[in-house]
């Protein structure tokens, strides 16, 4: 327990340190900029060490739910724990987030917790990370691009589509997969599947949201297109008068 405890406020030391890297580096920017290249390099390093674990170091999430935890399935969980907890408090602090995104982090922050407390399914938990942070680059990259005021050019029409096929793919339809997984093993504790059941309803929360902003960008898409074409035909009108 004082191994976790140590390790832990290291690793919040950490994101918390990041930060105000990011704030003396980034003077002229805002605190959500520099909360959120902290949030980007979070997903990252997520992505890249819960990849390595449920495809190299295993076992693998589908087959094995409610297994023992690893060493480095605890170490990627106290990393995210730490950061959630980090962006949690910022969120809290400057007031930048709704509710929905509020208990997303503190369903992740208590079902990280349970995991690490009873020492096993920290697999699942890994693929949980793995399925929910793999968005988030695309994600913090479109908020970035409309900073800059390049969120109109065709890098953020690129960024937005990846962005809808990642999420249903991976949180959707892969979710789906890895919530029967565990709901069908006989190993997984009963509240870890209530967590895991929570957590996708959760998923289509978000994912009726991104319904409607898809709906909105096709219909602004299909303005833009009739406005070009009513432009196009006005100017070979007044071509062939004169």
């Amino acid at each position: 327990m004082t191994m976790f405890v140590v390790g832990a406020l290291l690793c919040l030391s950490f994101w918390v340190s990041l930060y105000f890297f990011f704030c003396n580096v980034n003077g002229s920017r805002s605190s959500e900029w520099n909360c959120r290249l902290v949030t980007l390099v979070h997903g990252i390093l997520a992505v890249c060490v819960t990849a390595y674990i449920g495809y190299v170091d295993g076992p693998w999430p589908f087959a094995y739910p409610g297994t023992k935890n690893t060493s480095l399935q605890i170490s990627a969980l106290v990393l995210s724990l730490c950061y959630f907890i980090f962006d949690m408090a910022w969120c809290v602090y400057f007031r930048t987030e709704g509710p929905v995104m509020l208990a997303h982090h503190t369903m992740s922050i208590l079902g990280i917790l349970s995991t690490l407390w009873l020492g096993e399914s920290g697999i699942e938990g890994c693929a949980v990370l793995f399925g929910s942070e793999i968005t988030n680059p695309l994600l913090q990259a479109r908020w970035f691009l409309k900073q800059t005021g390049n969120y109109g050019t065709w890098l953020g029409t690129i960024v937005d589509v990846l962005f809808v096929l990642l999420f249903v793919l991976m949180r959707i339809f892969v979710g789906g997969t890895m919530l029967y997984c565990e709901l069908s093993s006989p190993r997984p504790r009963f509240f870890i599947k209530c967590g895991g059941v929570a957590m996708y309803i959760l998923s289509w929360v978000f994912m009726i949201d991104i319904v409607r902003f898809t709906i909105r960008k096709s219909k602004k898409w299909q303005e833009q297109q009739k406005d070009l074409h009513e432009t196009v035909s006005a100017n070979g009108h007044r071509t062939k008068c004169e």
